[in-house]
C-alpha cells in the first residue's frame, strides 16, 4: 500500500499563507459575525443607550439667551463726507471690513467687556452664576475674584456671524433662563455704550492734541511773519514781486545794453573815419574819401579849387610855359594856397572826429559801467530771492498747516459734540422658554448610534478573537483543506439540538445505548444521514481506485474521532462493504468498551504474537458485531511503546492481511498534535482523514496538525466538522435541510439502507 499511489493529491500546508478571508472581513463575513454575536452587540447597544439616558437626564438644564447686533460700516455723517471721522468704523475694502467685524467679536469677549458686567451686576458674589444653579437654590454667598468671575462669563458667552449679512448672534448660556437674559442684556449694553466711550475718547483725545498742535503752529506761524518783515527791512525789499523787480531790470539792462551797442558802433565807425583821414597825403589831399566830400561843401569847394588850380598849371606847362613863367607861378601860389587850405581843412576835420571818438569812448565805458552794475544788481536780487522765498515758503507752510489744524480741530470739536454710534441691537435678548441643553432626543440618538457601533465593534472584536473553527468555509478557504461533510451534534440521551430534541422525545420508540452507535440504532436520523453523505464523498473521490485503508485522527484530544470512525465504519457497512474498525489508539482505546468488548485481545497482542492468529476462524468470528459486515479489532492491552509497535514491519504486515480480508479498514488514532502515533500511521495508509470539532478546535492547531501531516509526506482524503449543533445560525442551510426533509430519530430501518450482504467464509490458514 504505497500513498504515493493513491490519485488523491498529497496534502499541501499553507501555513506561510494569509487567507483573504482571515485578513479582514468581508460584509457578509461580518453580518454573519453580528449574527452570530447578537447578544454581544444588543447588550453593549442597550448599556450605552441606557447610561446616555441617564447621564443626559441628570445633566442641568442649561438655557441660552440671544441677542443680535446690526453692524454699519458706514454710518450717517451729519458733518458730510468731506469730513473723515476719527476712529475707524470698518468701511472700505473687504478685507479691512472683515478685519473690523472680527475685532468687534473678539471685544465682545473681551476681558475688558467681562470685568465692566461683572462689577455692573456684582457677580464675583453671588454664589448661584459662579456654581451655574438653576432657581431656586439657596447656597452660601461666595466672593470669587472678579477675574474668576469673567472667565466664568467668557466661556459662558459666545458670539456667531450670520452669513451674508451685517448682523451678529450674541448667546448666553446659563441654568437660570432669567439671569442668562439679565446678564446679556447688560452685556450688550455695556458693549454698546463702550462702543460709543472709545469713539468719544478717540474724539477728546484728538481734540486735547488738535489744540496743543494749534497753539504750537499759531506761534511758529507768527515768527515766520515777522523774520519775512524784518528781512525785507534789513535788505531794503520793497512790497514790490521779486518777478517785477526783476523784469525792471532785465528791462533796463536791454535798453543800456541796446545804447551800448549803438555807442559801439559810432565808436567804431569814428575810428574808421579817423583811420581814413589819417591816410591823407599832404602832397596830394586830393584824395579825399568820397562820403567825406559828401558831407563837407567846404571841403569839396576846397578840393575843387586845388584841382582846378592844378589843371591851370599844366595847361600852362603845356601851352610850353616853364615852371619859372609868371603865370605858372601865379598859378603855384594859388595852388600851395588852396592846398593849404584843404589841408587845413582836413586838419579841422580830423580834431572833429577825434573829438567825436573820445566822446564816443567815454559814452561806452559809461553805458558798460552801467550794465555791470545792472548785472550786478540781478545777482543780489537773486540771493534775495532765494532767502526771501525760503523765508515766504516756511511762513507759507506754517500758515497752510495752522489753517488745516484749525479746520480739523474745528471738525473734530464738533464730531465730540455728537455721539453718533454705528453698532446697533436689532433684536433684545428675550426670556428662554426651553432648555437649550442638554438635548435628551438628540443624545439619546447619538447614544443609540455610538452603542450600536460599539456593539458592532463588540461583536466583531469577539468574532476575531474567537479562532475556533466553525464552519466548513473555515475548512476550505481558512485552512486549504477539502471538506468531506459534518456531522451533528449529539446530547447526552441521543438528542440533537433544542428544536429536534423536543420534536424527537415525543417520537422516540426506544432509548438509545450509546451515541457512537446511533448510526445503527437510528438508520433515518440526521446523524445516519450526515455519515452516508461522507460515506459518499469517500466512495466517489477515488472511484477507479478507492481508499480500502482510512485513518482517522484529530489535531487535539476530545474532538470525537472515534465516535466519527464509528458512524463512518458502520455507514461503509450499511452499503455492504466489508469493514473492520481498528483501534490503533494505543493509549487511551476505547472500541472495546463501545462494542461491549474486553481489551485482551487486540492490536497489541497480533502484533506481539504471531501474526496468523488472525486468521483463525474462531479469532475472526470474535471480530464480528452485531451490525452487519463490520468488525471491530479492538487496541488489546497497552504497550509500552505505541510509536515504535506502530513503526514496525510486524504492523506492516498486520496492515496487509486485513487488507486483503476486508474492503474497507477504519483506523482510529490518537490526536496527531499530542504524540506521533498517527504521523506514523498516516504514511502506512491510503488516506488520512482529519477530525476537527466545530467551535471547539482553533485554527493554529489545525495548522500545526496538517504542518505534521505535510512534513510527513501523508495523503489526506480531507476534513470531517463534528460535533455541530444545526441549530445555530452558520448552519441554516443544513438546520432547513434536515427540518425540510423530515430527518429524525427512528427504530424504523432507513429507506435508502441496503440490506445486509452475507457474512464472509472464514479465511484458510
Amino acid at each position: 500500500m504505497n500513498p504515493s499511489s493513491s490519485p488523491t493529491p498529497q496534502l499541501t500546508l499553507r501555513s506561510g499563507e494569509t487567507i483573504a478571508s482571515e485578513a479582514g472581513l468581508t460584509l457578509l463575513a461580518a453580518w454573519r459575525v453580528i449574527r452570530k454575536y447578537w447578544m454581544t452587540a444588543t447588550a453593549v447597544t442597550l448599556v450605552v443607550v441606557v447610561t446616555t439616558t441617564f447621564y443626559t437626564l441628570g445633566q442641568t438644564k442649561i438655557y441660552e439667551a440671544t441677542g443680535t447686533l446690526q453692524f454699519d460700516p458706514s454710518p450717517p455723517r451729519p458733518l458730510g463726507k468731506q469730513v473723515d471721522s476719527i476712529f475707524d468704523n470698518g468701511g472700505g475694502s473687504f478685507w479691512a471690513t472683515r478685519e473690523y467685524y472680527e475685532t468687534q467679536y473678539k471685544i465682545l469677549q473681551s476681558m475688558r467687556l467681562a470685568l465692566s458686567v461683572v462689577q455692573q451686576l456684582n457677580l464675583h458674589r453671588d454664589a448661584t452664576f459662579i456654581r451655574n444653579l438653576p432657581p431656586g437654590h439657596s447656597v452660601p454667598s461666595a466672593n470669587v475674584s472678579l477675574e474668576d468671575a469673567a472667565e466664568i462669563l467668557r466661556g459662558r458667552l459666545s458670539v456667531a456671524a450670520v452669513k451674508e449679512s451685517r448682523l451678529a448672534m450674541v448667546r448666553y448660556t446659563d441654568s437660570d433662563p432669567e439671569r442668562a437674559r439679565r446678564i446679556l442684556n447688560a452685556i450688550l449694553e455695556r458693549y454698546l455704550a463702550q462702543n460709543v466711550e472709545d469713539a468719544l475718547s478717540s474724539a477728546n483725545a484728538a481734540v486735547d492734541w488738535l489744540h496743543g498742535q494749534l497753539d504750537n503752529l499759531k506761534g511758529e506761524l507768527e515768527r515766520s511773519e515777522m523774520a519775512l518783515h524784518e528781512y525785507k527791512i534789513h535788505k531794503n525789499i520793497l512790497s514790490v514781486a521779486f518777478d517785477d523787480q526783476s523784469n525792471m531790470l532785465r528791462d533796463q539792462m536791454k535798453q543800456v545794453s541796446e545804447v551800448l551797442t549803438s555807442v559801439r558802433t559810432k565808436r567804431e565807425e569814428a575810428s574808421a573815419r579817423r583811420d581814413e583821414l589819417l591816410q591823407i597825403s599832404s602832397d596830394n589831399p586830393s584824395t579825399l574819401p568820397a562820403t567825406e566830400l559828401l558831407h563837407n561843401s567846404l571841403l569839396q569847394t576846397l578840393r575843387q579849387q586845388y584841382e582846378e588850380a592844378l589843371r591851370d598849371r599844366e595847361g600852362l606847362i603845356a601851352g610850353g610855359k616853364g615852371k619859372e613863367h609868371p603865370d605858372v607861378a601865379v598859378i603855384q601860389s594859388r595852388i600851395d594856397t588852396s592846398r593849404a587850405a584843404l589841408l587845413n581843412e582836413i586838419r579841422n576835420i580830423q580834431k572833429g572826429v577825434e573829438a567825436d571818438l573820445s566822446t564816443v569812448s567815454r559814452q561806452e565805458s559809461g553805458l558798460a559801467g552801467l550794465l555791470e552794475r545792472a548785472k550786478s544788481q540781478a545777482l543780489d536780487l537773486n540771493l534775495l530771492e532765494i532767502e526771501y522765498n525760503r523765508l515766504a515758503r516756511t511762513k507759507t507752510q506754517t500758515e497752510k498747516l495752522y489753517s488745516l489744524v484749525l479746520e480739523r480741530t474745528k471738525e473734530s470739536e464738533l464730531t465730540q459734540m455728537m455721539r453718533v454710534n454705528n453698532i446697533h441691537m436689532l433684536d433684545m435678548p428675550l426670556l428662554p422658554r426651553s432648555p437649550v441643553r442638554p438635548r435628551v432626543p438628540v443624545n439619546v440618538a447619538i447614544g443609540a448610534l455610538s452603542g450600536l457601533a460599539l456593539g458592532i465593534a463588540a461583536a466583531l472584536g469577539r468574532g476575531l478573537l474567537d479562532r475556533t473553527v466553525k464552519t466548513p468555509d473555515d475548512l476550505e478557504r481558512g485552512l486549504g483543506l477539502p471538506f468531506l461533510g459534518l456531522v451533528p451534534k449529539i446530547g447526552p440521551d441521543g438528542s440533537r439540538g433544542s428544536y429536534y430534541g423536543r420534536r424527537q422525545r415525543r417520537k422516540r420508540q426506544k432509548e438509545v445505548v450509546n451515541r457512537e452507535l446511533i448510526v445503527h440504532e437510528q438508520p433515518s436520523s440526521g446523524i445516519a444521514e450526515a455519515s452516508r453523505a461522507i460515506r459518499t464523498n469517500l466512495l466517489f473521490m477515488a472511484p477507479d481506485n478507492p481508499h480500502k485503508v482510512l485513518l482517522l485522527t484529530s489535531a487535539g484530544p476530545a474532538e470525537g474521532k472515534t465516535t466519527v470512525a464509528c458512524c463512518i465504519a458502520i455507514a461503509m457497512a450499511q452499503a455492504g462493504q466489508r469493514v473492520i474498525l481498528v483501534d490503533c489508539d494505543l493509549r487511551r482505546p476505547r472500541l472495546h468498551r463501545i462494542f461491549g468488548r474486553t481489551s485482551e485481545v487486540g492490536v497489541t497482542t497480533e502484533l506481539l504474537n504471531d501474526s496468523a492468529n488472525l486468521t483463525r476462524d474462531d479469532l475472526a468470528e470474535q471480530l464480528k458485531t452485531e451490525i452487519p459486515n463490520l468488525s471491530v479489532l479492538p487496541a488489546g492491552p497497552i504497550p509500552p511503546n505505541p510509536a515504535e509497535l506502530l513503526h514496525s514491519d510486524r504492523f506492516k504486515t498486520f496492515l496487509s492481511r486485513l487488507t486483503e480480508r476486508y474492503d474497507r479498514i477504519i483506523i482510529d488514532s490518537p490526536p496527531i498534535v499530542a504524540v506521533t502515533d498517527a504521523a506514523i500511521l498516516s504514511t502506512l495508509v491510503d488516506s488520512t482523514i482529519l477530525v476537527i470539532k466545530a467551535f471547539s478546535t482553533t485554527k493554529e492547531v489545525c495548522r500545526q496538525g496538517i504542518r505534521l501531516l505535510a512534513d510527513v509526506g501523508a495523503t489526506t482524503a480531507g476534513t470531517i466538522l463534528n460535533f455541530v449543533d444545526l441549530d445555530r445560525h452558520e448552519y441554516k442551510y443544513y438546520h432547513y435541510y434536515y427540518r425540510r426533509y423530515g430527518y429524525y430519530y427512528s427504530s424504523e430501518p432507513s429507506p435508502v439502507e441496503r440490506p445486509a450482504a452475507p457474512r464472509e467464509p472464514p479465511l484458510a490458514h
